[in-house]
Formats: C-alpha cells, sequence, structure tokens
C-alpha cells in the first residue's frame, strides 16, 4: 500500500524505537519557542504513542492561543515534523 496523505486508510503508526519525540510550543504569531517538551514513549514503541508530561513552568506564560509542533529524531538522525500544528487555548488561572 501506498501513503496517501489523504486518505487515512493508508497511514499507519512510526515505530518509535531508538527515536525521540519532542513537542515545540510557542504563542501563535510568534517565533520565539515557549518550551521544548521531551515526550516519553509508550510500549509497544511500534504503535507510535507518546505521553507529553507537562512541566510546572511549561504554561506560565500569557494566556491566549499556542501552537505546538511535533518533531521526530530517529534512530539514524533524521528529525521528521508532523506538518499539523497541534492548537492550545491557555486561558488566565482562576
Amino acid at each position: 500500500m501506498t501513503l496517501d496523505i489523504t486518505d487515512p486508510t493508508t497511514w499507519s503508526p512510526i515505530d518509535l524505537t531508538g527515536s525521540t519525540v519532542k513537542v515545540k510550543f510557542r504563542q501563535v504569531g510568534s517565533t520565539t519557542l515557549t518550551s521544548t517538551i521531551t515526550c516519553t514513549p509508550v510500549t509497544p514503541l511500534t504503535n507510535g504513542n507518546v505521553l507529553m508530561p507537562w512541566g510546572s513552568t511549561d504554561l506560565d506564560g500569557i494566556s491566549g492561543d499556542y501552537e505546538g509542533e511535533i518533531e521526530i529524531t530517529d534512530s539514524t538522525g533524521k528529525v521528521l515534523s508532523v506538518p499539523d500544528l497541534l492548537k492550545f487555548d491557555v486561558r488566565a488561572e482562576f
């Protein structure tokens, strides 16, 4: 089967064995990163799942709209970025 970006039935998980997954987090409209979060792989690594552990200061910025880019560095050092950005709405604490 050939991967077709417009057809989810052709998609399959990425084997994360030997890989590092990070989420780069920034405010929408900015080029300055707010945080870079290293994800924790979930076994089995062949399923391509990770947990994103938020740190105690990762959301200490200004409330508003943020976006995140998923970056995967595989075991050979090749860097892959997911083209769709994650969207976050960070609100003020109540």
